[in-house]
């Protein structure tokens, strides 16, 4: 179980937003606003060896920030955000260690599985890391969230599914929608399933409050996922996380 630092990218700046609130002509609901560069937190990252974090492009206009933090950290970080086969190449060679996609795959709320395979033959499947936002139904099963999380996909979280997807990508980044940014505690429910179903390496992301928090997704998950945090951890603003400390839990 590995901490992955995140860098969340919005209008060029760092910020940390309410997932559900990014939407087409509105202002989103942010939790902070840094004032430093990403390159600020992407070298971080690096001195503190930490690789395999995400920078998370959100909407357009966030193309050289995302350059920049890549700079800083060449080969240590994701990339995602508008990624399809056109552009996925490009970022590679700017020094992302992979490209993280979800949109192109998941268009109009259906599953494009000839989509992923056009996206894994450009970078190749080790280059290629799919965004897995999850929603629930009342049901209890859980879809894929696409188009910033206000559509829900006709992709159930099982498997059956997810090994269908894992024959074409090297990991899954999943963000439980109904918790991000809230800071309220994990989906629990969620944390359990991908630990039972997920074939490849999982980061789990969505409201870690604190480092109880973080021991429930090492107990729930059994060691097997991965975790990041985001409004709840110092480096941005908040109080419930200590970013020394989720290093220092590294290098134990």
């Amino acid at each position: 179980m590995r901490f992955r630092p995140c860098i969340d990218l919005h209008e060029g700046r760092v910020k940390q937003i309410v997932g559900g609130s990014l939407r087409e002509g509105r202002a989103p609901r942010t939790n902070f606003d840094a004032g430093r560069p990403p390159a600020y937190y992407a070298d971080l990252y690096r001195r503190d060896g930490l690789p395999g974090g995400h920078v998370i492009m959100l909407g357009p206009g966030n193309e050289a920030a995302a350059a920049e933090a890549l700079a800083a950290f060449p080969g240590g970080l994701q990339v995602g955000g508008g990624i399809d086969p056109a552009n996925a190449a490009g970022w590679l060679d700017r020094g992302a260690a992979a490209v993280i996609a979800t949109s192109f795959v998941f268009k109009g709320g259906r599953f494009r599985p000839e989509a992923l395979r056009e996206l894994s033959a450009a970078v190749g499947r080790e280059r290629l890391v799919l965004d897995l936002s999850c929603a629930p139904l009342k049901d209890g099963r859980y879809v894929v969230a696409a188009d910033r999380w206000q559509r829900l996909t006709d992709f159930e979280i099982t498997r059956d599914g997810l090994a269908g997807l894992a024959e074409h990508c090297a990991e899954f980044l999943v963000h439980a929608t109904q918790v991000e940014g809230l800071q309220e505690g994990v989906d629990e429910r969620l944390v359990a399933l991908l630990a039972e179903v997920s074939p490849l390496p999982t980061t789990y992301a969505g409201g870690v409050r604190s480092l109880a928090d973080v021991d429930r997704i090492a107990e729930l998950g059994g060691g097997r996922l991965d975790f990041t945090v985001g409004s709840a951890l110092d480096l941005f603003g908040g109080s419930g996380v200590r970013y020394a400390d989720l290093v220092e839990r590294e290098r134990r």
